[in-house]
């Protein structure tokens, strides 16, 4: 089974401002016009070795960051040089300038922003900490996003998708486990983002954040009913479970030799499909399920060993008849 991603996320320089004020002290000191500017990736660049002149090539969709020694080595250069270290900055449409640290903001940076239409920005922060901390926003914001009907629950710190058809009771199995001491990150829409070529992380959009539907009772508020400690805001996605209605005539897995896959955003998740019937608990099973994906984690496969154990016993048996 196959998700894919969404188009490319984007973010405008004037959403990115509106966004992060309070949270980096970024504030406009020019270039107004270029505030429509998208920004289409995560990394960003100082451009230290750019401006003397030993690196030729400058990443025209990066950020770049002025820190104190970009700064200084700019303030401190000839007319001709300061000209020459423009041209090169004026050769990529850049989204944008940051400038870090409380700097007094250089007259040439801001022409050059108001000529470029490019938007220049200041902060507070230091430069290696607005780097870390930055970077990690734009991962977060700029990461491929899809979004499944489904429910994504905490089991032991194990991260699992619960999957299925409207009414198969997908979000009372999440209450059981619930119950038990599990916790809810996101109910009826999970919003996946891929952090890393190989890791999902699952959360909830903020209109239906801590709540959950269940069929007779209505919209119940988890974090009011079950305190803080049965909520959680975002988690890691490691296993994928679907709920099926179970068919006399259906095959199901019965002994886990082998795995199936959920493809979500090119990542693969281990898979298993759970038939339901009346008298079957389905939270112990999916709670078994994540217990058993723990194991499979510490390197350690059930079926697989009971596999060799069995292996091992029909040779013994052989050997026992004299056969080779």
């Amino acid at each position: 089974m196959n998700r894919t991603a969404k188009d490319i996320i984007t973010i405008t320089v004037d959403e990115l401002l509106k966004e992060t004020t309070e949270r980096f002290g970024l504030r406009l000191a020019g270039g107004k016009k270029g505030l429509s500017n998208k920004v289409i990736t995560s990394r960003i660049q100082k451009p230290g070795l750019l401006l003397t002149g030993l690196k030729e090539q400058l990443h025209p969709e990066r950020i770049q960051i002025f820190g104190k020694a970009e700064i200084e080595y700019l303030n401190g250069l000839t007319s001709d040089r300061l000209k020459e270290a423009l041209k090169r900055l004026k050769k990529a449409a850049t989204p944008c300038f940051i400038i870090t640290k409380k700097q007094d903001l250089p007259v040439f940076l801001f022409h050059l922003a108001k000529e470029k239409n490019i938007p220049l920005l200041t902060t507070h922060l230091t430069t290696s900490l607005f780097i870390e901390q930055f970077t990690k926003y734009l991962e977060e914001r700029l990461a491929p996003t899809t979004t499944i009907h489904g429910v994504f629950v905490d089991v032991l710190g194990v991260g699992v998708l619960i999957l299925g058809k409207s009414g198969i009771g997908k979000s009372e199995c999440a209450l059981d486990l619930i119950t038990r001491g599990y916790r809810l990150i996101a109910d009826d829409a999970v919003i996946i983002k891929r952090m890393s070529p190989t890791t999902l992380s699952g959360i909830a959009s903020d209109i239906i954040k801590y709540h959950m539907e269940v069929r007779g009772l209505g919209i119940v508020n988890v974090k009011d009913l079950f305190g803080i400690t049965a909520i959680r805001e975002k988690k890691q996605m490691d296993v994928v479970v679907e709920l099926a209605q179970w068919g006399p005539d259906e095959e199901y897995d019965r002994l886990g030799f082998e795995e199936g896959v959920y493809e979500i955003l090119g990542v693969k998740l281990p898979f298993h499909r759970i038939p339901v019937s009346p008298g079957r608990s389905v939270a112990t099973i999916v709670e078994i399920a994540a217990r058993n994906q723990l194991l499979k984690i510490m390197g350690y496969h059930s079926a697989l060993e009971f596999k060799k154990r069995l292996d091992m016993a029909v040779m013994q048996n052989k050997k026992g008849e004299g056969r080779p």
